[in-house]
């Protein structure tokens, strides 16, 4: 005759806090505490896009912050756009097989979406053209990548 332990009288394991689990105090920091920093507990990905892609997004958004009114809407596509890349290469990174592909040629589509919208605000005048001439050159490098992880040589 087999015993049967419910879930509930089984005894269990104590938590045991790890200093990065908790703050100066000795508090367990938990899911909803905002000093708990979402990359922190993110594994690390040795996928070089993913670390551009974030740098690339920060200078973007940081160059399109002071667009004025009248092209407002081409700085706002811009953080759309710009913050979908790295999204989307994060999330394709957690999929597999045509799912992954199909997340990672958004993220490419995306990168390309930042290149147009912040090409046509760096010619007229609206933002810093040596900013944005790097943020393009980091969304160049995050695009060759992107293509290099859909089209893996044979």
């Amino acid at each position: 005759v087999r015993s049967v332990v419910s879930r509930a009288s089984r005894p269990r394991r104590p938590v045991v806090p790890t200093s990065d689990t908790t703050d100066i105090t000795g508090r367990v920091k938990g899911m909803n505490d905002p000093e708990v920093n979402m990359f922190e507990s993110l594994p690390n990905s040795n996928l070089i896009a993913h670390r551009k892609a974030p740098e690339a997004t920060g200078i973007a958004l940081a160059i399109v912050a002071g667009v004025p009114a009248p092209i407002k809407s081409l700085a706002d596509q811009v953080i759309r756009s710009a913050a979908s890349v790295p999204a989307d290469l994060a999330e394709g990174h957690g999929r597999i097989g045509r799912d992954r592909a199909h997340h990672w040629r958004i993220a490419y589509a995306s990168a390309k979406e930042v290149d147009c919208h912040l090409s046509f605000l760096c010619v007229s005048g609206a933002v810093h053209r040596g900013k944005a001439m790097t943020a393009l050159q980091l969304f160049d490098e995050v695009r060759a990548m992107t293509w290099r992880l859909l089209h893996p040589d044979p």
